[in-house]
């Protein structure tokens, strides 16, 4: 028996496993001429449960009609349920979570929930590289990173056309990210944890020891609510020092969203992740590859 992987872009990915298929986020959809698998959430037919990080349009958006289409259950925030309820998917198929739940998938396959952080897409103004160094912003308040958050969404209406229809099409009326969360998956082949944006509580990652561990590398990390001080690959290498997997996985790095994104560099990241963690074997996966992740 084999664990696999198949990237759809951004942070979603299928975990085969266990005889089971499971979605870790639903966003396929793209922007036409937009790097990913060129397939669309209509097209997943094969789907047990959908683990969703946090709401945000590109995590959520699509998982309400693979869950619709499939039948799959879905675990996510309490925002996450509330928005998928709203689009026609029945309460009675989801389960909300918080972080501290285990949730058992069957199959001998269990799910245990962890809450987050969400990256500081507050704290910059322009796509981050990964060996930028960027400083300061911290202490700030609700207020002033909404007043912040408000100049960026201003700033992404002078988006080309079909990316504004695209973001018109994805608007869910979530209210904001929902809280974002972390899983750690214990499969009969390992365990794998799984993120989807840049942020992490320092405490809970430092006591977590997953055999593969997904990451999202993009933007201005989050450490226990304050922006990173230093690089996306600083804090790339601070999180697998915490964690200790033998297998990292990168996600959200491509340019999912041309004219807001950009793809991130992964050469840095190599290099810091040699420099404070040798161990770790980082393993880059291309668009609905089927790579085994497990066993070891």
């Amino acid at each position: 028996m084999t664990t696999t992987l198949d990237w759809y872009g951004c942070s979603t990915f299928r975990l085969a496993t266990a005889g089971m298929s499971i979605f870790l986020d639903g966003y396929i959809d793209r922007v036409p001429g937009a790097p990913g698998s060129g397939l669309v959430a209509d097209d997943i037919d094969d789907c047990d449960w959908l683990i969703i990080g946090h709401s945000h349009f590109d995590h959520l958006w699509g998982a309400e009609r693979i869950a619709i289409n499939t039948g799959a259950r879905v675990v996510g925030s309490y925002e996450t349920v509330r928005v998928l309820e709203a689009a026609g998917v029945p309460v009675e198929q989801m389960i909300c979570v918080a972080g501290g739940e285990r949730v058992d998938l069957g199959s001998g396959v269990t799910v245990e929930v962890f809450p987050s952080q969400h990256s500081c897409v507050w704290a910059h103004d322009h796509p981050i590289e990964s060996d930028e160094v960027c400083l300061g912003d911290l202490g700030a308040t609700w207020q002033e990173q909404q007043a912040r958050m408000a100049d960026l969404t201003a700033w992404m209406r002078s988006l080309t056309r079909s990316t504004k229809d695209h973001l018109k099409a994805s608007d869910q009326g979530a209210r904001g990210d929902g809280g974002a969360l972390v899983f750690l998956f214990h499969t009969p082949d390992g365990s794998l944890l799984y993120q989807d944006t840049s942020g992490h509580w320092s405490g809970i990652f430092e006591g977590l020891r997953p055999d593969v561990a997904i990451l999202a590398a993009a933007g201005r990390g989050n450490i226990d609510g304050e922006p990173v001080q230093g690089t996306l690959a600083e804090f790339m290498a601070r999180q697998a020092e915490l964690l200790q997997p033998k297998r990292l996985i990168l996600g959200h790095h491509d340019d999912w969203l041309p004219g807001f994104s950009t793809p991130t560099n992964v050469e840095p990241i190599r290099e810091a992740l040699q420099a404070a963690a040798p161990n770790v074997d980082l393993l880059e996966l291309g668009y609905v590859d089927g790579t085994t992740v497990l066993p070891l």
